[in-house]
């Protein structure tokens, strides 16, 4: 499909790309224990994008049987009100796309019966009084293809599955909420449920004990989950349409030291077994692992064609679409890593520990502080800024080197460049959350209040 199409664009706009994807999901949910739904569906499209007379025009369908020409019309009809960009389409290459395992038979046969079982296990497990448990399991396997009028070709099948459990303990006025996930390409083994088990049974058992929060500027470990509000601005001012828009705190500063200098983060599409993987994105552009912070240092910044194109640049190949509208900047796999002297440095040269291991084995040392492994609100706010601000969901108070249990009514405020500037700890818990990786992190002078 996609050659007809670039086949009718040719002679009547100056270039396009295409691309067509199809996907099929089947998702299970278990509510208050209970099996509440299970399905599949499936959905294909097209996404069509043109250069007519210098302007960009783009049209996206999900008919059974669309018509080549007519798409090819309503793109060039978009282009006639789009924006002026020089676009360039990468052009044929005689070299592979890179190799990258991102289909697992496994995970395309699973049938709808056995993600049941899944998630039926799951809540046997993991039910308890008083407690009510959800669970949701969803497969996906995809499709994809991509091609352009300069001759480039991509195309790659992909698997992924997610599996969450989370578990709700109503109190009189107390609300607990504990949750965790298993996301991958290829379905999770029996040690992965094993591990995602006694995740959510150690943060419950943790939290069940609630003490007084701390006051004043303390050592906050976060773990892997509780990253997220620090992690956010960071993602915003390493896009490179934020530098564009001239609202990135990173713009001109490539080659600066603004982060603690054991830090490096990389974006790479090639990491194996990952569902965000894929050896060419959305444009035609080969995948490679783009260095957004290098030894502490601002790296690169994430491009796609059209950003690119603005900023006189090239894509990093981090061009994303859907069936409907223009490509757009999106990530792949996150990945953080701590070296020292030009080794993993520090605790992670120890050996590793169980992800469910609250603190990933920073807490010895403190005397009093928090681990917080959940925050309310984040995304919310002037994010770009660094600033963060949020009532904790999860947190447990460390004293004298120990858990002594939850707190409740508090927030964690700071500045994701700053705190990130003197990292006092790296985890042994590195894991895998969705499409991010990275251990627990221990950061200094991170403002505690109670509320």
């Amino acid at each position: 499909m996609i050659d007809r199409l670039l086949d009718s664009a040719r002679g009547r706009v100056d270039n396009a790309d295409a691309l067509w994807r199809r996907e099929e999901q089947t998702a299970v949910a278990f509510e208050s224990g209970r099996l509440k739904a299970a399905g599949i569906s499936e959905e294909a499209g097209i996404n069509l994008r043109v250069l007519a007379n210098g302007r960009m025009g783009v049209a996206g369908t999900t008919a059974a049987k669309p018509d080549p020409k007519e798409l090819v019309e309503r793109a060039r009809a978009s282009a006639g009100l789009g924006e002026i960009v020089q676009l360039a389409f990468p052009g044929a290459t005689a070299a592979p796309l890179p190799s990258i395992p991102t289909f697992f038979d496994h995970t395309a046969n699973a049938s709808l019966a056995e993600l049941i079982r899944m998630g039926r296990l799951l809540v046997e497990r993991l039910s308890r009084p008083g407690c009510q448990i959800n669970v949701s399991v969803q497969r996906e396997v995809a499709d994809t293809a991509v091609g352009n009028t300069a001759g480039a070709r991509g195309e790659y099948r992909a698997t992924g599955i997610a599996v969450t459990a989370d578990l709700t303990r109503i109190a009189g006025d107390d609300v607990l909420m504990v949750y965790d996930q298993y996301v991958g390409a290829d379905m999770p083994t029996d040690a992965d449920l094993e591990a995602l088990v006694r995740s959510v049974e150690t943060r419950l058992a943790a939290a069940l004990t609630v003490v007084t929060p701390p006051e004043g500027a303390l050592p906050v470990v976060f773990t892997p989950a509780g990253l997220a509000a620090v992690i956010l601005p960071l993602e915003q001012a390493l896009s490179g349409k934020t530098v564009l828009q001239g609202s990135s705190p990173l713009a001109g500063k490539v080659g600066e030291t603004l982060f603690d200098e054991r830090l490096s983060i990389e974006d790479d599409p090639l990491t194996p077994g990952r569902p965000a993987s894929r050896p060419v994105d959305d444009e035609c552009v080969p995948s490679r692992c783009t260095a957004l912070v290098e030894r502490g240092k601002v790296g690169r910044f994430v491009y796609d064609l059209e950003t690119a194109a603005r900023a006189k640049t090239e894509s990093t190949g981090n061009g994303r679409r859907g069936v409907f509208g223009k490509p757009h900047i999106g990530y792949t796999n996150i990945r953080f890593r701590m070296t020292d002297g030009g080794r993993d440095g520090g605790a992670q040269q120890a050996a590793p520990l169980p992800s469910h291991e609250l603190g990933g084995g920073l807490i010895a040392d403190i005397a009093d502080g928090l681990i917080v492994d959940d925050l309310i609100g984040v995304g919310q706010g002037n994010v770009i800024s660094g600033a963060f601000s949020h009532p904790v969901g999860l947190a447990y108070r460390v004293q004298r080197g120990e858990i002594t249990g939850r707190v409740k009514d508090a927030a964690v405020a700071g500045n994701a460049y700053d705190v990130l500037k003197r990292i006092g700890g790296v985890g042994r818990d590195g894991r895998w959350l969705g499409a991010r990786w990275s251990p627990s992190l221990l950061l200094e002078g991170v403002s505690v209040a109670r509320r």
